[in-house]
């Protein structure tokens, strides 16, 4: 029964990819530099996935697995995909870091994205393609647990480009096309509705730290720090959704 359990709960944990507490985080730079961050943490559906097994499924070495590393995301694409890659495409790869942290046994998987935008142009390009960005080559060349390899952020990922920017160096804006949003939810919303029935939540936290102060907000679930150079939105993506519009920021600076 033992040899049963474990590819069940992986395929489980598989269908849980989507629980996850989620944070996007900007720090703009002096420069007009930015460095982006798109951060997955699945501890909670670790968390409940653990309690149903027994203590010799949790001593096997795919349990054992701990990893806590960082790798270019241009270096570990295949070449048949690097070759088909355009120009502006090669410097976003090369531009984007995948860190994993994993310890199972303590609840820990955490799964994040990093991109250093050079300037204005850079990151408006990064975010309008980030979708276009494929995890599955990067996590499988550096785990050998299956419930990393198994760990598919690709639709929180491809859920980006329901967004559309205008970004300028006095100003943030992003506004979801709820049509786009529409399409995104048919496809990944069996996931979000099955984490809600177990009772996961799945927090969604946007981070954003500038080097000026901030001149005006337009969210009213914005906090603005006391210095005005930082802005916090924190909702959930069940509340988002019900209004999709949580998640329209414009910010001036």
């Amino acid at each position: 029964m033992k040899k049963h359990f474990l590819p069940v709960l992986f395929f489980v944990l598989l269908s849980l990819s989507s629980c996850v507490d989620i944070e996007e985080r900007y720090d703009f730079k002096p420069d007009g530099a930015c460095n982006v961050t798109y951060g997955f943490d699945m501890g909670k559906a670790v968390s409940v996935l653990m309690n149903l097994m027994t203590d010799s499924v949790r001593e096997t070495p795919q349990f054992a697995l701990v990893k806590d590393t960082t790798l270019n995301f241009y270096d570990a694409l295949p070449d048949s995909i690097s070759k088909r890659m355009n120009l502006d495409e090669m410097k976003m790869a090369q531009g984007s870091d995948l860190a994993i942290k994993m310890n199972l046994n303590k609840n820990i998987m955490k799964v994040s994205i990093r991109h250093e935008a050079k300037n204005i142009a850079d990151l408006k390009y990064y975010l309008q393609h980030l979708s276009s960005i494929s995890m599955n080559n990067q996590l499988n060349s550096v785990a050998k647990s299956n419930a990393v390899k198994n760990f598919d952020a690709q639709p929180l990922i491809t859920g980006q480009s329901y967004y559309t920017y205008d970004i300028t160096p006095h100003k943030f804006y992003r506004i979801i096309d709820k049509v786009k949003f529409k399409a995104f939810l048919k496809s990944a919303g069996s996931k979000f509705a099955m984490a809600k029935a177990m009772l996961i939540d799945m927090p969604y936290k946007v981070v954003l730290n500038f080097a000026r102060p901030v001149k005006k907000v337009n969210n009213p679930k914005a906090i603005l720090s006391a210095d005005r150079r930082k802005v916090t939105l924190t909702t959930s993506m069940d509340e988002v959704m019900k209004n999709p519009a949580l998640m329209n920021l414009k910010i001036d600076f």
